[in-house]
């Protein structure tokens, strides 16, 4: 059986304290999104910039995080590789790569509250920033 070549999931959950101390504010990515396509956001892995493995084809804001939807590049061996390691299990974890637009301080456990986001990338990896920034449909 070939491995999925398309997934989605949510790359960022708002109001989750991430593993560094920053909570996500709803809105966050709007002013990125407007100024760059799906398309212009890399897919790297494991957040190397020498290793893309796809396409991200949408990403919206939606009630919950930022949403996405991506397509693995089956014909390089760094795609084929992504795509047999979340058909296997081994990785389901999603992380953003973003430049601080303006951020205010936290409260309740986070160290920061990020209020506008310049979202540079999105990459597969072990271990993502958030917990719940994971893969969950893959077709």
């Amino acid at each position: 059986m070939p491995p999925p070549a398309r997934f989605s999931g949510y790359a960022a959950i708002f109001g989750e304290v991430d593993l560094s101390g920053d909570r996500i504010e709803p809105g966050a990515f709007a002013a990125s999104l407007i100024g760059r396509r799906a398309s212009e956001v890399r897919m790297l892995w494991q957040h190397d910039p020498a290793r893309p493995v796809g396409r991200w084809i949408a990403i919206a804001e939606d009630r919950i995080g930022l949403k996405v939807t991506g397509e693995f590049a089956l014909d390089t061996a760094g795609g084929r590789e992504a795509a047999a390691l979340v058909a296997a299990g081994a990785i389901d974890g999603l992380s953003i790569g973003f430049r601080t637009r303006l951020a205010r301080r936290g409260s309740g456990g986070a160290r920061r509250r990020l209020v506008t986001v310049d979202l540079w990338e999105i990459s597969l990896v072990t271990f993502p920033m958030q917990a719940k920034a994971r893969l969950t449909v893959i077709a």
